[in-house]
């Protein structure tokens, strides 16, 4: 019998390679139960067959993968009885009835009429589609397509459910419509591995995050650790259009990175991990340049600076 506080995710040392592509070079990742991981990477950096390994549709050339106990090599049956899985697409047949999508899929898993009926029924009051259950799924907004999906990953009461990009091609409305789905996942004690390109939905949903390009990890830890381990931005903002350049020109100095430049706003901003001596570097050279300074300082990093810095070597690759 397998024990309630078995890591949810252990993979150690797992390769996968693709004719001359190293779509995995050796991950080691682990996940508590109870916990929400995001997986942030560019294009191409080896997340989407990491999923597809862990959901047991891809065989690791090497290294190791267990979920929920179970080793998804040698007992794949295992652990498709203990996940759910939710796409970049809403899988839901449209033609079916929102209820009769989950009624079937739960007959699927070898649950009674009976079961079945108040398994779908609970799923979707706890989805708030009641109102909507006997329409064709079809004709559900993107939103409300997206948490039957996720109630579709949840019959069987699964104890860990694998997010793919699922707000992918959502509205903004639809995409807070699905975090909102997502947190009540959470509050119910299911263990999450969530993919997304979206730097927000990782800051707000996850309780920490795994970077990985290339098919490595190049970073992990709380948004607020790696934010933190990125440094501060040093941000200036001059009064008039010709002395943009001189501001860039200065931040550049001053910090020993590139920064970037909104002309229209007449603000630049640049990388500084050490940020105090920094700022007062481009204090200084500001004055000399006679620059009207309208706004001089130092914020956080944002968990897209993170990500960018990260990532950087692969985003010129493929450009």
């Amino acid at each position: 019998m397998r024990t309630p506080t078995v890591p949810a995710i252990v993979i150690d040392g797992l390769r996968k390679k693709f004719k001359e592509n190293h779509a995995l070079g050796g991950i080691d990742l682990h996940v508590k139960p109870g916990e929400v991981l995001g997986l942030l990477g560019p294009n191409g950096a080896g997340k989407t067959t990491l999923v597809k390994i862990l959901t047991t549709l891809l065989k690791p050339d090497a290294g190791r993968a267990v979920v929920n106990g179970w080793d998804v090599a040698a007992e794949p049956e295992r652990v498709r009885s203990t996940i759910g899985m939710a796409g970049q697409y809403a899988t839901v047949d449209g033609m079916l009835t929102g209820f009769e999508n989950l009624y079937l899929i739960a007959k699927l898993r070898g649950v009674g009429r009976r079961t079945a009926r108040r398994v779908a029924d609970d799923l979707l009051s706890r989805f708030r589609l009641t109102d909507v259950a006997g329409r064709p799924a079809g004709t559900y907004s993107g939103g409300m397509r997206r948490r039957l999906d996720l109630a579709a990953a949840l019959v069987g009461s699964p104890p860990l459910v694998l997010l793919d990009e699922p707000t992918t091609g959502l509205d903004p409305e639809s995409r807070l419509d699905t975090w909102e789905a997502v947190g009540e996942l959470v509050a119910g004690g299911t263990t999450i591995l969530l993919t997304t390109q979206y730097l927000e939905e990782a800051d707000r949903l996850a309780d920490r995050i795994t970077v990985i390009d290339r098919g490595r990890v190049v970073a992990e830890g709380t948004s607020d650790e790696l934010k933190a381990a990125a440094g501060n931005r040093l941000v200036v903002c001059v009064a008039k259009d010709h002395q943009v350049d001189a501001a860039a020109r200065v931040a550049a100095q001053a910090t020993g990175t590139t920064p970037t430049v909104d002309r229209r706003a007449r603000r630049v901003e640049a990388a500084a991990a050490d940020g105090r001596a920094a700022l007062g570097r481009a204090l200084t050279a500001l004055e000399s340049e006679r620059a009207e300074v309208l706004e001089i300082g130092l914020s956080r990093c944002t968990l897209d600076d993170v990500f960018l810095g990260l990532t950087s070597h692969s985003r010129r690759e493929a450009a």
